[in-house]
């Protein structure tokens, strides 16, 4: 690999700083310019339409931007990371969550082992275990079938999962209840397990190194409720509990059957791993057949991002837009508005895929940055932002750029026009589509004090009414949501995160900013439980420590 490039010094940025320094075109502009915008600024990605017309770019900054891209070496890293370079250089590891969606048939040797025979070892055994659980063939101690399964795991082992059982709802079996666990706050796991029976509930427990402290205290708890249930035999746990994981002896210790525990691998980030082992709950969920669906649609995004030039990639357009903003017009954050309330959870998920990844001060070869990374990534459903936080994206003074995303099709199963409602009456899903379009069309263009005075508005509140618009977004548009469609849609942001990231030459792929608080955490932890620790922090923290003491104490 070669050396990051600072994107700051090149020609491109230069460019793209005069170009910014002399842009002036409104949205209203734009369109009234260029009456088919809209036809040129479209893609047809996999089954994704993605327009990017209602964005601040002319033609010029459409090249300027891809300028950049190509200075920065967007198309070569991709290509050495699809191919398993060691792209993630501060901890010498492989980039490789494109290989747990490739063909069977495909092949690709990292330091001579063909990693695709080995993922799809891994999803043979995935699929084998979910049809058991599926079919009512698991047996726990008692000699019933499981009904109930939970997922203990936290940040990339929880989120996905979470998020993608959400989304995929209507595909989950009949007859199975699915839950997440990841909070170590008791209150989370209590509540969980007072709904279910023990007899009848089967834990994932989701940590690489079967050492995560949030994940092994929730299924430390999970185990003792387990074990008091079945009499005090601990040879419950085999029957009961299934790990994600590669640290053998700490999953026999445990007392998983070894044969119950799916490995992955470190060239495995935990944010791109839903397609992993980490997903098992989503196959027993939807069925090995349906995540494999899922995994074509990651792998289509894939392709297109592989074969399709940067100057027509919807994907790469798309990042680069996002650069565009947030190191040009120096716009903070970026907000995703899924109008689709079976996403609930996605701008969750990708508040982890991003800002965990280019929430980064430094570039790959330590050089701190002068420049803006990863934006601050935000977002809830329509219409319920709507009544929110939609007053400050039209009229409040920090512009946030936002991606919506609808489907053309409500759910199989809701919302379906009948005899008591007439085919020409708005059904929910269209009031529900209507909303997102028009929010798109507000922010863009706005309402002059022109238009609002017309309206017969007192002068008094002119200013009051008045949008000034040219607040950029995209839209996303499915013809339903399916586990096809979520891969493409994961896939979709996924690289739209890498292209960002080798722009700004910092490394996607590591995550040192949550390791400092985690190491501090151990220490209070210590001396919390200790109340004859010495206390050698901050007056502050000291204060917290004793207060807390005082309480528990008290218990």
């Amino acid at each position: 690999m070669t050396d990051p490039i600072n994107p700051a010094a090149t020609e491109a940025w230069a460019a793209l700083s005069h170009h910014r320094s002399a842009f002036h075109a409104s949205l209203r502009d734009l369109f009234h310019d260029d009456p088919q915008r809209a036809d040129h600024m479209t893609y047809q990605v996999a089954d994704l339409t993605v327009d990017l017309s209602k964005h601040l770019a002319t033609s010029d900054t459409v090249s300027l931007l891809v300028d950049l891209a190509n200075s920065t070496g967007v198309v070569q890293r991709f290509e050495a990371m699809c191919r398993g370079d060691r792209i993630n250089s501060t901890e010498d590891r492989a980039v490789l969550h494109t290989a747990l969606r490739r063909q069977r048939s495909d092949s690709l040797e990292v330091d001579g082992v063909d990693v695709v025979d080995q993922v799809h070892d891994v999803l043979d055994a995935m699929a084998a275990l979910a049809q058991r659980v599926r079919t009512g063939q698991w047996i726990g101690f008692d000699g019933r079938p499981i009904d109930a399964v939970v997922n203990i795991g936290i940040g990339g082992s929880d989120l996905g999962p979470a998020m993608a059982l959400r989304a995929l709802e209507p595909h989950v079996i009949d007859g199975l209840s699915f839950a997440f666990v990841s909070n170590v706050d008791p209150v989370q796991m209590s509540q969980t397990l007072a709904r279910l029976d023990p007899a009848t509930t089967l834990f994932l427990v989701a940590s690489k190194t079967f050492t995560t402290a949030e994940t092994m205290a929730n299924a430390q708890a999970a185990r003792r409720w387990l074990v008091d249930a079945a009499g005090g035999d601990s040879s419950a746990v085999s029957k009961h509990f299934v790990a994600l994981s590669t640290n053998a002896e700490a999953v026999a210790d445990f007392g998983i059957d070894e044969a119950n525990m799916f490995g992955f691998w470190d060239w495995v980030g935990g944010r791109y791993s839903m397609d992993s082992a980490i997903g098992l709950s989503i196959m027993i969920a939807i069925g090995p057949e349906a995540f494999g669906e899922m995994l074509d649609g990651f792998r289509a995004i894939d392709e297109y991002m592989a074969h399709t030039p940067l100057a027509r990639n919807a994907i790469a357009l798309s990042a680069m837009l996002g650069v565009w903003y947030r190191n040009f017009w120096h716009w903070p954050s970026h907000a995703v508005l899924p109008y689709a309330q079976l996403l609930d959870r996605f701008a969750a998920y990708l508040q982890q895929l991003d800002m965990e990844s280019n929430g980064k001060r430094v570039r790959i070869d330590g050089e701190p940055v002068d420049y803006d990374t990863g934006p601050i990534v935000w977002g809830e459903p329509g219409t319920n932002g709507q009544h929110a936080f939609y007053q400050l994206l039209h009229q409040g003074t920090s512009p946030v750029p936002c991606d919506f995303i609808g489907m053309l099709n409500p759910p199989q199963g809701y919302d379906q026009p009948g005899d008591a409602l007439a085919a020409d009456q708005p059904t929910q899903h269209d009031q529900l589509f209507a909303n997102m379009v028009a929010q798109s069309e507000a922010l863009a263009f706005g309402k002059t004090a022109s238009e609002v005075a017309a309206d017969g508005v007192s002068a008094g509140l002119v200013s009051h009414k008045t949008f000034p618009g040219n607040r950029p977004s995209t839209t996303i548009v499915a013809d339903h949501l399916t586990p096809r469609v979520l891969g493409q849609l994961i896939a979709f942001y996924e690289h739209r995160v890498f292209v960002q990231g080798t722009v700004w030459g910092v490394n996607s792929f590591d995550q040192w900013g949550v390791e400092l608080g985690k190491v501090l955490a151990g220490r209070v932890l210590s001396e919390l439980v200790d109340a004859e620790a010495p206390l050698g922090h901050d007056g502050s923290t000291n204060r917290l420590v004793e207060r807390y003491r005082a309480a528990r104490a008290s218990r």
